[in-house]
């Protein structure tokens, strides 16, 4: 992977914009369609903007459970101290004013063969082309002695941003000084991969700032190698020496079962006593997708590389953290909103190109993707990619990851800390408004 700078940034942000947005088709005789797209986080809210931006005269209808959007990145800084939910936040009047219905209810079911989406409310929906986004679910079987009740209550994974993060957010502000702090990761793939290292980082930096330096923050994780490591290992040795370990998957670190009464992690050698413990359960696909038959036996959707229609039922198109794109475990796109809302800007091409019976055009797929790991110390990795050979690769010169040596490494790490802020706001802004 090759290193980059700001100018390098700026190229690959430059090489991916028209590739994801203006080769979209402009769509002509079929464009009162009925789109309806299951999912308001970043990939259904960007599918359905952007069809109905590309072609104003198609029906659009949004399907979401909240109300309010609550943004995954920069989540770990509101467990911090350092951030406000309330700044990760927004609703759904953006997308209502482009003329897209947006409708807040839940699926009931999805039915491919008549191409209709069964609501709870009792509504029926039928469509002529589908996006799902819904996101991902958690196999909380896949930790033994874990459940969604104790992740609702007392044990937070706080990996879907909201109410568990400020139970989590409290939970390491009454924490002792000289108490542990404990993260298990699950075996990938899961959402947002460097983000368990950076909410290690989060609550270092809490402790440090609060004087509480005699705790520890321990990763215990199914992995042996983890997103952006040499960067928050320099991190980790420069602001919390002696504070983060990290134990691999190859040193015994994958936890098999927890005991939510004695905050106790087990491993298959080992166990280790929490005064938090944070269990980030094993992921897959979204249940919308996975009960209409969109998961393959991996609990992930498989989708076509070029369209995000998917392999398994025609005129549904995946996009997100559900979906798999490429083969596991080498050319899969990361699980990030970066990601998913280029997606979603691919779907929405193929979607207009195929309602009109246009060719999809090519596809460019794009990931950046922030971590701070202490106050005022940010750094990054972008990639642009492209589908040779029925592979998802790198395009080389057109992205990367920040050096870990630089002659102003401080004003470097502090301006990526600022551009993390301002990525989010743009995103946010391209998705909801």
């Amino acid at each position: 992977m090759s290193q980059f700078t700001r100018r390098d940034f700026i190229k690959a942000l430059a090489a991916a914009y028209p590739a994801a947005v203006l080769t979209i088709p402009k769509a002509h005789a079929a464009s009162k369609a009925r789109v309806v797209v299951v999912g308001g986080g970043f990939g259904g809210a960007t599918a359905a903007r952007y069809l109905k931006m590309m072609s104003p005269t198609l029906d659009v209808t949004l399907v979401e459970k909240n109300k309010i959007y609550t943004s995954c990145p920069l989540s770990n800084e509101v467990i911090s101290g350092f951030g406000e939910l309330k700044d990760l936040q927004t609703g759904y009047d953006g997308l209502k004013k482009h003329g897209i219905n947006v409708v807040f209810d839940e699926v009931a079911a999805i039915d491919p063969a008549k191409k209709s989406v069964a609501l709870k409310s009792g509504t029926t929906l039928a469509y002529d082309a589908l996006v799902v986004s819904p996101g991902i679910s958690f196999n909380y079987g896949g930790v033994e002695g874990y459940t969604q009740e104790l992740a609702d209550t007392v044990l937070p994974h706080a990996y879907k941003a909201g109410p568990q993060t400020l139970v989590l957010r409290k939970q390491l502000m009454d924490m002792p000084d000289g108490g542990t702090f404990i993260i298990t990761v699950p075996k990938g793939p899961f959402r947002c991969p460097p983000g368990p290292y950076e909410r290690a980082s989060q609550v270092a930096a809490y402790l440090m700032a609060n004087g509480k330096t005699k705790s520890k923050v321990v990763i215990l994780d199914a992995n042996d190698s983890f997103s952006k490591k040499g960067l928050f290992e320099q991190a980790w040795k420069k602001f919390y020496p002696d504070m983060i370990k990290w134990v691999s998957g190859a040193n015994d670190g994958n936890v098999i079962k927890i005991d939510p009464k004695t905050r106790m992690a087990y491993t298959n050698f080992g166990e280790h006593k929490a005064d938090v413990l944070n269990v980030i359960p094993p992921h897959h696909a979204g249940n919308v997708a996975v009960s209409a038959g969109l998961a393959n036996d991996k609990g992930w959707c498989p989708v076509d590389m070029l369209t995000m229609e998917s392999s398994l039922h025609k005129d549904i198109w995946v996009v997100g953290d559900s979906c798999v794109h490429g083969e596991l475990p080498v050319y899969a796109a990361p699980k990030s909103a970066h990601m998913a809302v280029t997606q979603a800007k691919v779907a929405a091409g193929a979607i207009i190109a195929k309602l009109n019976g246009q060719p999809a055009p090519e596809p460019f797929f794009v990931n950046t993707c922030y971590s701070i790991a202490a106050p005022d110390w940010g750094f990054s990795v972008v990639h642009v990619y492209r589908v040779e050979d029925g592979k998802l690769m790198y395009v080389k010169d057109a992205g990367g990851i920040s050096p870990i040596e630089t002659p102003a490494l401080a004003v470097q790490r502090k301006l990526e800390a600022r551009y993390a802020e301002g990525w989010l706001r743009n995103i946010m802004a391209d998705a909801f408004a």
